[in-house]
């Protein structure tokens, strides 16, 4: 079963993955951000590495789609593959940030990778006002996520809102990051269990 964790920078996508693979036993795979050679330049210089972030990324999280169905186990993934062909990418190319011989480029080649995977089992999206995400962007502390700017958050939001509203790929599930506190509440948590329940086993535990 795979199951996959989507949501804008900052909404606690990670902190979501290691609580419910925690909870449920699942395996985790994890955004490769500390690894990444290129995301520390991204954010220094939007429009020079914008190609080469985006590609990093696109291959990374194919390989990892290609080991989560082999694997066989219950695996449960921070962000998915579409997130970067739909939001993240266009994002970049409506910017200004990546030109459009690139954005050409990169879509071609997700749309051929696209043949080969299969969406999640269950998609959670975690929704957050740009106010929440800022207070956990800064929270977390990262020195180069220090740069992100608001408007940056905000198209983002807006591309995420647009994806979701026409998802049809599988089972889908919407958390409002603004009220439910699943980090530091342990009810809040508990709903969460819930709905992954009655969505992936139609019962509540």
């Amino acid at each position: 079963m795979h199951i996959a964790i989507a949501g804008n920078i900052g909404s606690g996508k990670t902190t979501l993955t290691q609580m419910l693979s925690r909870h449920f036993r699942w395996e985790a795979h994890y955004e490769d951000v500390e690894d990444n050679p290129y995301l520390e330049d991204f954010y220094n210089e939007m429009q020079r590495w914008s190609f080469n972030l985006q590609i990093y990324f696109l291959n990374s999280r194919f390989r990892q789609i290609i080991e989560i169905r082999k694997s066989g186990k219950h695996v449960i993934q921070d962000r998915t593959i579409y997130e970067d062909a739909y939001i993240f990418a266009p994002n970049l190319h409506a910017m200004g940030l990546m030109p459009k011989r690139d954005f050409e480029n990169y879509l071609s080649l997700f749309q051929l990778m696209e043949e080969f995977i299969a969406p999640p089992d269950l998609l959670i999206y975690l929704r957050a006002s740009i106010a929440t995400l800022v207070e956990q962007i800064h929270k977390r502390g990262r020195e180069y996520e220090t740069n992100i700017r608001i408007d940056y958050l905000s198209r983002l939001n807006e591309r995420y809102e647009a994806w979701i509203s026409r998802y049809n790929k599988g089972k889908l599930l919407i958390i409002d990051v603004d009220k439910n506190k699943f980090a530091d509440n342990k009810e809040h948590f508990g709903e969460i269990v819930d709905r992954v329940n009655a969505e992936l086993f139609g019962l509540f535990k």
